[in-house]
């Protein structure tokens, strides 16, 4: 008896085994035989489903982005709580940040990525929603939206991207893990306040 196929499935697979390979390798580390391992998948079938390595990347990285703004959607009527769910996300799914850097590595600041117009109209929206918050006096206006959005997101994520620093700096126990969040929902505080 033949086994079925289920193309869904093996596609689901690929995926995940891709994340899993580019947040610990990134785009030019990560190679396509060990995702087909991993998903026990056939190579030939992460090109027809994908593209090549870089398509790839760029899909796993966009679905990564979009689940993160289903799951923790801007919040500006409460900017601590939203903080909150954000550092959760990401201690959650630390391959998120992990994508973010190897694509910051990767491309560098002069390069247009693959899906750049994609990116600028998921994060538009975001910053609309800040606008939004500023016009009902929810959020200070004295810092435009997009450098607001940006400064919030860099204060939740910069201990997820350096644990070590965080480890070393802040220290390690739980007592400091729930300081530092403290410290990080005031600055956040502090940043949107009139």
């Amino acid at each position: 008896m033949a086994a079925t196929r289920d193309p869904e499935a093996t596609r689901a697979r690929i995926f995940e085994a891709a994340v899993a390979e580019f947040a610990r390798h990134g785009i030019a580390g990560a190679r396509i035989d060990r995702i087909a391992a991993q998903a026990k998948a056939n190579k030939q079938l992460i090109y027809a489903y994908f593209g090549n390595k870089a398509e790839l990347f760029t899909k796993v990285l966009g679905k990564a982005m979009l689940d993160l703004a289903v799951a923790v959607p801007v919040d500006p009527d409460d900017i601590e709580n939203w903080i909150d769910r954000l550092m959760d996300y990401h201690e959650a799914h630390p391959e998120v940040l992990r994508l973010l850097f190897w694509e910051g590595l990767e491309y560098g600041s002069g390069t247009e990525l693959p899906d750049e117009a994609e990116r600028q109209e998921h994060y538009r929206l975001k910053v609309e929603t800040l606008r939004d918050g500023q016009a009902r006096g929810a959020v200070t206006d004295a810092i435009p939206p997009r450098d607001l959005l940006f400064l919030l997101i860099a204060v939740a994520n910069w201990a997820a991207v350096v644990p070590q620093m965080k480890r070393i700096l802040v220290g390690g126990e739980p007592a400091d893990r729930e300081r530092l969040r403290a410290s990080v929902r005031e600055a956040a505080r502090r940043l949107v306040a009139d």
